[in-house]
């Protein structure tokens, strides 16, 4: 059974995917058919789903019966999370919360909270469906390009990680290269969690600065 679902983002980008629903030895599973990644909102250039497309797809899955009124009509949009914003106090506030209050007893100071901890970096892309993996990749991958920027200091380490947490990055995957790209995503994921890992077991026992270096990283071939 074919359905649309759209993935906005926080940069103004949406990725419409087609997928379908399967029987696999009587286990729901999906798989994509089609993806189409494009500013959102954009009224230059063609559809996501143009009647041209449709035809292609129909001849490509003549196995799908493909209703498209319902496909269309259906579709899923998921948007980005909102991002909390505080509110500009009035200049009636301003006023109040410059005035000196009235003398009292000073407190006595209590304990710094510590600052949380960071999460740690997973071993392995979680999710049973392609689309829960791609979600996956697109909330971890800042994580871990954030913590390659601040912890590797050598430029020749620093290199080496971010090539490894680029191939995370799931930016304009082509959807006949999905599965290669998800295992690429997956081999760099583990390394770069095992470096991490070292890095915060070492900056325990020692409490010093140095980092690990990056375990030795085999040439994977990558998709054009």
């Amino acid at each position: 059974m074919p359905f649309l679902r759209v993935i906005r983002d926080k940069r103004g980008y949406e990725t419409t995917y087609l997928m379908h629903w399967f029987q696999d030895f009587g286990r729901q599973r999906s798989k994509i058919l089609y993806a189409f990644r494009s500013p959102s909102g954009t009224r230059v250039g063609r559809d996501a789903i143009d009647p041209g497309l449709m035809r292609q797809l129909e001849v490509q899955n003549p196995g799908i019966a493909f209703d498209w009124k319902a496909v269309l009509a259906e579709r899923q949009v998921i948007e980005p999370s909102p991002e909390l914003r505080r509110r500009r106090p009035k200049r009636g506030e301003e006023a109040k919360a410059a005035a000196p209050p009235p003398a009292a007893p000073a407190p006595k100071p209590e304990p710094a909270a510590p600052a949380p901890p960071r999460p740690m970096i997973p071993a392995a892309i979680e999710g049973l469906t392609p689309e829960d993996r791609l979600a996956f990749l697109q909330h971890w991958y800042p994580i871990v390009r954030e913590r390659v920027d601040r912890r590797a200091s050598d430029p020749d380490r620093h290199t080496a990680l971010l090539s490894l947490a680029e191939r995370m990055n799931p930016e304009g995957w082509a959807p006949e290269e999905m599965e290669t790209r998800l295992q690429q995503a997956g081999e760099a994921l583990e390394r770069l969690s095992h470096v991490f890992a070292r890095r915060r077991r070492r900056a325990r026992r020692k409490g010093s600065g140095d980092e690990a270096p990056p375990p030795p990283a085999t040439t994977t071939p990558e998709s054009s």
